[in-house]
């Protein structure tokens, strides 16, 4: 019987396809068919690694005549045929062992787990690594940070075999990727959720199949395309993706390349952040406008640029400066390290107009600009591009209430103003625009001097008094008790009312407080001014003493005119002379009251009668003052 063995190289390992024992004809008449030639077994050659190893058989030996070869196959007709099987099992045995020996490293570079390779050198698009195999592996320079520029020859990386390229490169990877060859590589797979290699062979209904070792199906939606002409170029390339379902019973795999793109293309961003800083400048497009601002496509991972950090000008809205497309260079102003958001600055990379505002704006200083905002407290002005200052309401006008500065100003008017502060260390200007205008307050002493009749309207009515505008930009105050000299006022809303006209008199002037007393009363007049206009120092008139007092006495001359009367000596009581020793003349007595009895004889001269309250006395005018509105006089 005679052993006869085929071998069959599929997917790196040998594999012996059959056996057969094949029946042999008697060994005398198999000699003598041969006409006593030699018989020599063919050479068999089997494929071991990358080379092919030849075995040959040793040739038998060769017999010297036809009789001995019968001979010896008819003294041993089964030894021959039991030696062949064994020493050809011996040697199969041998090449398979080196033959997996010189696979094993392939096989387990095509599993799940990575290998460690060694970078030989840095093309301008590629990296090759040696991986220890006959040919190297290449991995493109977007796996690395900052594109590779920093990986230098020698460098170790941990990678996987996804396949060869066109150039018959080892496709490599940075991730752990498995070629799985059987079911039990599937399972294994997806239960540790580990990228495979696949083919894509087609395009199907609803999506792609995919040989990942078994038909796979991968639906339309996670193949990384959005368009079917994308879908219809993978088919025959190869792709990873990751198992999403696996049913081994009724043979059911579907596979997903979109959550391994997504994988991939979050490991090249951060890989880029990382080597981000705060300050760097870089280039990008604008993606998208929003009201707050705009985003910015920096090249796989977009950053903000808010509204404000546009333009040392006031932007109210970023389509008024930017546009979608636009490329722009931005500077990185602030890196979130757990949002990993990004903040950018385009006004950044333009000189700060407050670092020599200092020294072109002083105090006092006369400036001009346009109007850029109104708020309620007062007016924004643009000195130049990222300087403003601030109008306040209160420095608007002199003398008109401003209650909002529309009432003055429009948004994008040009005006003057004066500076009326800066703090560069906060950034403000203050300004004034009432400044560029006379102050009305420098002269009013000399317009309105005190005792001065004014005339004007009443402009606001306080518990305690009334404001009157004399003039622009300057009002007066009206006591309450200043209002009335006819009766007591509780209120000055009870006599008055605002934008009512009224004329009043100055009492009196305080320019460096900007206040001046005004009296309505002074200019209404009283009895008393009409007394005094009628009468003249010397007049005689009568009054009732109304209160008496060592001093003198208060005379009622009519009704609410009262007088001052000083006391005289010849007013006061006679002192009663002291009683003389002796007899009185008796005769002198007699005659005098006989005098005066019948008239004949003038009385003896009496002082005057002493003042009392109660008294109607005839007075006379000493002294009439109608600006102190005061009356004086003596007993007649």
């Amino acid at each position: 019987m005679r052993w006869l063995a085929n071998f069959a190289w599929e997917n790196g390992a040998i594999e012996i396809m059959s056996n057969e024992s094949v029946p042999e004809s008697n060994s005398t008449s198999e000699a003598t068919s041969t006409n006593n030639t030699p018989i020599e077994k063919e050479a068999i050659e089997i494929p071991v690694g990358d080379g092919m190893a030849e075995f040959t058989s040793a040739p038998a030996a060769e017999s010297t005549t036809a009789e001995k070869d019968a001979t010896h196959a008819a003294s041993t007709p089964e030894d021959a045929p039991a030696e062949e099987p064994a020493e050809l099992a011996e040697d199969f045995a041998n090449i398979l062992r080196e033959f997996e020996r010189g696979h094993a490293r392939k096989q387990e570079g095509g599993g799940a787990k990575q290998i460690e390779g060694r970078v030989i050198s840095v093309s301008a698009e590629q990296v090759f690594l040696d991986i220890g195999y006959k040919i190297e592996g290449v991995l493109p320079r977007s796996a690395f940070r900052n594109n590779a520029a920093d990986v230098k020859p020698g460098e170790k990386v941990l990678v996987s075999i996804k396949g060869r390229n066109e150039e018959g490169y080892y496709d490599l990877t940075r991730f752990k990727v498995a070629q799985p060859h059987d079911w039990t590589a599937l399972e294994e797979a997806f239960k540790q959720k580990t990228a495979v290699v696949g083919t894509v062979t087609g395009v199907i209904k609803g999506g792609l199949t995919v040989d990942v070792g078994v038909r796979a199906f991968m639906p339309a939606s996670r193949s990384g395309t959005r368009e079917a002409a994308e879908m219809e170029q993978l088919v025959g390339t190869e792709i990873t993706c990751q198992i999403t379902k696996l049913d081994v019973t009724d043979e059911n795999v579907v596979v997903d390349r979109r959550v391994v793109l997504e994988e991939q293309a979050r490991a090249a961003q951060e890989g880029k952040l990382a080597v981000l800083q705060a300050g760097d400048v870089m280039e990008g497009t604008v993606r998208s406008l929003m009201p707050y601002g705009a985003f910015v496509d920096l090249g796989g991972f977009d950053g903000l640029l808010h509204v404000s950090d546009i333009s040392w000008n006031r932007v109210s809205k970023p389509e008024d400066v930017l546009s979608a497309g636009q490329k722009v260079r931005v500077r990185i102003l602030k890196i979130d390290p757990e949002t990993k958001k990004i903040s950018l600055g385009l006004k950044q990379l333009e000189p700060e107009p407050w670092e020599t505002a200092p020294s072109k704006y002083q105090a006092g200083q006369r400036v001009t600009g346009p109007v850029t905002r109104l708020a309620d407290f007062g007016a924004f002005v643009e000195l130049e591009p990222g300087v403003e200052g601030l109008i306040h309401i209160s420095e608007m006008s002199w003398g008109k209430k401003v209650r909002h500065p529309s009432d003055v100003v429009k948004e994008g008017d040009r005006v003057d103003a004066v500076i009326l502060a800066i703090k560069p260390e906060e950034k403000r200007i203050s300004l004034g625009l009432k400044q560029t205008l006379t102050d009305p307050w420098s002269d009013v002493t000399q317009r309105f001097p005190v005792g001065s009749q004014v005339e004007g309207p009443v402009t606001k009515i306080m518990p305690f008094g009334a404001f009157v505008q004399i003039t622009e930009g300057v009002e007066g105050l009206v006591h309450v008790s200043e209002i009335s000299a006819e009766k007591r006022i509780h209120h000055p809303q009870d006599v008055l009312r605002a934008g009512q006209v009224v004329k009043a008199q100055v009492l009196g002037i305080a320019p460096e407080k900007r206040q001046i007393k005004l009296s309505m009363k002074q200019l209404v007049p009283t009895s008393i001014d009409e007394y005094i206009a009628e009468h003249k120092v010397g007049d005689v008139v009568s009054g009732r003493v109304v209160e008496e007092s060592a001093a003198g006495a208060s005379v009622e001359l009519g009704e609410n005119i009262f007088a001052v009367c000083r006391a005289s000596k010849a007013a006061q009581p006679a002192a009663e002379s002291p009683i003389q020793s002796g007899k009185a003349d008796l005769s002198s007595l007699s005659s005098m009251l006989s005098a005066r009895w019948k008239g004949s004889a003038p009385a003896t001269s009496a002082g005057p009668e002493p003042l009392k309250a109660g008294q109607i006395r005839s007075f006379k005018i000493t002294k009439l003052d109608a600006e102190s509105k005061s009356i004086k006089v003596q007993v007649a």
